[in-house]
């Protein structure tokens, strides 16, 4: 399959096409631990946002609870926010996005969040398609209670106590592509170049975007014998492929040849460098995915990257064809069934 590699050779412009800068998108200070992974993930969110010039007022924001659930507070201030209870974030969300599916949705939840006690949230919202964003920061502990082990910390790792993980980990990226979540992709947060791509197309997508991102817990997970730290996540990546994102605006179109190099210049006046290159793997095939994600896991690696895409699977809100009024400002006179529609209705029943 051929693909690009997209490598940007001027600087972020200082302004996007709203005609806001990079710092109309952030939000409050950080109060998690100094060199938190999350906070990495924070400002990835900012400058993909930012961007794709993303209207922030348009952009509802949701978390449970964790430390990864804090994180809303720190990146688009002007945007909607709600924080709701342990794992409970999914119904949240999709009832915001049912009143007003006008809406961008984004969802930070974390490891225990969404694999514990949140799980069987997380797999209705999938299996739906909810048009939301959801971002795991996973670290492998629940930080906020001094660093037990999470359903998704590897086997055979370790706590700074010497305490061994004898549980198999829950692969959340392999659940989503089982369920056919139309867009999964791993990340990690010492990659930005990376996570800002893979958010930029997560922005874009129609639907459920489920981004599995390892973040280093410095205070609890980040020792020797640790397989979520920055060390063994650094030594340990696999990258499945390059990827780049170049935003749909008015189209630019480029033709040439596999192997050579193409310098195009973007709407915001930046140029990027195009590469063709051949790649084995193809995101569109579930069993492939699965495949792939599973050998990594066997080899001990860390599968990064776009992992499955389906961009043609119609959203919820698609499937219950919604109008295209946002339900919430709908009027009684609208809404309200009249006298003679209800007996109609009852004389069907009868």
């Amino acid at each position: 399959m051929a693909d690009s590699t997209i490598k940007s050779t001027t600087e972020v412009p200082k302004e996007n096409r709203l005609g806001l800068k990079a710092l109309d998108y952030g939000g409050g200070k950080s109060t998690l631990c100094a060199g938190c992974g999350h906070d990495a993930v924070t400002n990835q969110i900012i400058r993909a946002f930012y961007e794709m010039s993303v209207k922030a007022e348009n952009v509802a924001k949701f978390s449970g609870i964790g430390c990864s659930s804090k994180t809303p507070a720190y990146f688009l201030s002007r945007s909607h926010g709600f924080n709701s209870v342990h794992g409970r974030m999914p119904s949240v969300a999709t009832g915001a996005i049912l009143a007003n599916h006008k809406l961008i949705g984004i969802g930070i939840s974390g490891d225990g969040d969404t694999a514990s006690i949140g799980l069987g949230q997380f797999m209705h919202m999938v299996r739906r398609n909810i048009p939301i964003i959801y971002i795991i920061e996973n670290n492998g502990v629940y930080g906020l209670t001094k660093g037990q082990f999470s359903a998704t910390a590897d086997e055979g790792s370790k706590l700074k106590s010497g305490v061994v993980n004898d549980l198999p980990p829950m692969d959340l990226c392999a659940l989503a592509v089982e369920l056919g979540c139309g867009f999964v992709a791993r990340g990690f947060a010492g990659d930005p170049k990376q996570m800002v791509n893979i958010l930029k197309a997560s922005i874009a997508h129609s639907g459920t975007a489920v981004i599995d991102v390892i973040s280093p817990c410095v205070t609890f997970n980040n020792h020797e014998g640790s397989t979520k730290g920055y060390t063994y996540s650094k030594e340990h990546q696999e990258l499945l492929h390059q990827i780049g994102f170049v935003p749909s605006y008015e189209q630019i179109e480029v033709d040439y040849e596999p192997g050579t190099v193409r310098e195009v210049t973007m709407h915001d006046g930046s140029t990027v460098l195009l590469r063709k290159l051949e790649e084995d793997y193809d995101p569109t095939n579930t069993i492939q995915a699965i495949s792939r994600l599973h050998e990594a896991t066997q080899a001990g690696q860390m599968l990064t990257g776009l992992i499955f895409l389906t961009p043609e699977k119609k959203s919820f809100t698609e499937l219950l064809n919604v109008v295209d009024q946002p339900l919430y400002s709908l009027t009684a006179d609208v809404t309200k069934p009249s006298r003679e529609a209800l007996d109609a209705i009852m004389q069907e029943l009868m």
